[in-house]
């Protein structure tokens, strides 16, 4: 069973090229070329499309608002020029990212990302969503930077930014949410306990006066809308 895609870039050469590769690989099917992100909603609309390569900067709505705006997401591989998109696109839970210029062989192995991760949910429709993470890239300082998450120790909100405190003693500053890192932090081993704070569950070891205590002298609140799941898995029910 082939696995059917869109490329959609506004440029004519870079939409052919991303169209060939498509082309090549025995177990991808083209369904259209798409120079516009409008253009390719009508065929979402009317095809089942499992698979889009699109490239991020697009006139009119850009990629990232694109895929943002779908109700019902198939598989994504963002393509740009731009290397500090990265982050945004693991955000929105893009399989892969290929920077430009994209050559076969980064090509394949992102279109082998997205066939595994289909066989696996094949062979376990009701145990898996999406393969188990270890790590997470965020952008500080112009870079990106990886972050094991056996690494992070707790995340504090500051403002429009996060800052990831990791058990080696230092912290990294990044632009984004609160939410958006949560929603990519495993629920079995990390939980938000507070408007501004996610901790690692296995660093909670003293709790007091609705608050999480480590190291004698670092105090986290437990948030009133929070308080209800957090008793729960203090009490082991979670």
């Amino acid at each position: 069973m082939k696995i059917r895609c869109i490329a959609i870039d506004d440029e004519p050469l870079a939409v052919k090229k991303i169209a060939g590769y498509i082309q090549k690989v025995p177990f991808l099917e083209l369904a259209a070329e798409c120079r516009s992100a409008s253009e390719a909603m009508s065929i979402i609309d009317s095809t089942d499309i499992q698979l889009l390569f699109i490239d991020i900067n697009m006139p009119e709505i850009s990629g990232m608002e694109f895929v943002k705006s779908l109700t019902t997401k198939p598989y994504i591989v963002f393509t740009t020029a731009y290397s500090e998109y990265a982050v945004e696109g693991f955000e929105v839970e893009a399989v892969d990212y290929l920077l430009k210029p994209i050559t076969f062989s980064n090509f394949l192995k992102a279109a082998n990302k997205v066939k595994n991760r289909i066989d696996l949910n094949a062979r376990n429709p009701l145990e898996v969503s999406t393969p188990a993470i270890d790590h997470l890239y965020v952008k500080s300082n112009y870079k990106l930077i990886r972050i094991d998450l056996d690494n992070i120790r707790y995340v504090e909100s500051q403002h429009e930014y996060i800052k990831i405190f990791l058990l080696t003693g230092v912290s990294v500053l990044t632009k984004i949410s609160l939410k958006a890192i949560e929603e990519q932090l495993p629920a079995s081993r990390f939980m938000r306990v507070h408007r501004s704070y996610i901790v690692r569950l296995s660093e909670v070891t003293v709790v007091e006066r609705n608050r999480i205590v480590m190291d004698g002298k670092l105090y986290i609140p437990v948030g009133d809308q929070y308080k209800e799941t957090f008793q729960k898995f203090i009490d082991g029910m979670i």
